[in-house]
């Protein structure tokens, strides 16, 4: 049986790789022949922001299903289309806790069919939703109560705030300065890392 399972995976494999398709997301082996997925690539290049100046209310419900990849700790993708998560801030990949958090949300939605519900969108396209887990959990408060994300009333209306941690903000301190328009301390901290 063993035998021709791998007969079955080798001729698939061959058949893609004529047709010029390689990547994985065309073929899925048997569970029984599956190697462990590689943890998700770390890339230090800055995600395009979501545009708060050029995002619109989305009149018509849209609602995206299906497995995520993680981008960073409040960002994901869903069948290619990027979103961000409702009313938090996680630090970006390259500031502390930058890899935790999106290790966190990593582990929150591996292997889950999330419900993206969008209520954003700016003008390149990217789209806020707020995000849900199969068993009703959102994810934006999942990360807060993680302390990898803080709530950011601003667009949350303090939905997220009874959920941090008491000294959450000092471990995020370059997620709460954005939050205050002190962007002086994230270029401070920037200009640090290349000298470094």
């Amino acid at each position: 049986m063993e035998l021709l399972i791998g007969a079955l995976i080798l001729a698939a494999m061959v058949f893609f790789v004529l047709r010029g398709k390689t990547d994985q997301t065309d073929y899925d082996p048997p569970k029984a022949s599956r190697q462990p997925s590689p943890p998700p690539r770390v890339s230090h290049r800055r995600t395009p922001r979501f545009d708060g100046q050029t995002a619109k209310h989305v009149e018509q419900e849209r609602v995206l299903t299906g497995p995520a990849w993680i981008t960073d700790g409040d960002t994901i993708k869903i069948a290619k289309q990027q979103i961000r998560l409702f009313g938090i801030d996680a630090p970006e990949l390259n500031h502390p806790h930058g890899k935790n958090a999106k290790w966190a949300l990593h582990k929150l939605c591996k292997g889950q069919t999330i419900r993206a519900e969008i209520t954003d969108e700016d003008e390149y396209g990217r789209v806020v939703a707020r995000c849900y887990l199969p068993d009703g959990r959102d994810l934006s408060a999942e990360m807060v109560k993680q302390s990898m994300a803080i709530d950011w009333p601003k667009f949350s209306g303090g939905k997220y705030t009874e959920l941090e941690a008491p000294d959450v903000r000092k471990k995020l301190f370059l997620a709460d300065a954005r939050q205050k328009g002190r962007m002086h301390i994230w270029e401070k901290y920037e200009a640090r890392q290349k000298t470094n």
